[in-house]
C-alpha cells in the first residue's frame, strides 16, 4: 500500500496527486476543522468523477 502526504497547514482544500502505480490523477478533498485545525476527512476520487 502507498501513502499520500496530506498538508493540513493549507486548511480545507482540493488538490490532485498522481497514482503511484498507474499515474492516473486522483482528486483529494481535504477537510480541516475550523475550530481546532484538526483533520476531519479526506475524500478520494477520480479526475473524471461527476
Amino acid at each position: 500500500m502507498n501513502d499520500i502526504d496530506i498538508d493540513t497547514s493549507q486548511g480545507s482544500h482540493v488538490t490532485w496527486v498522481d497514482c503511484q502505480w498507474c499515474c492516473a490523477p486522483i482528486v483529494l478533498s481535504v477537510t480541516i476543522s475550523p475550530f481546532d485545525d484538526t483533520l476531519e476527512s479526506v475524500t478520494l476520487g477520480r479526475d473524471d468523477d461527476a
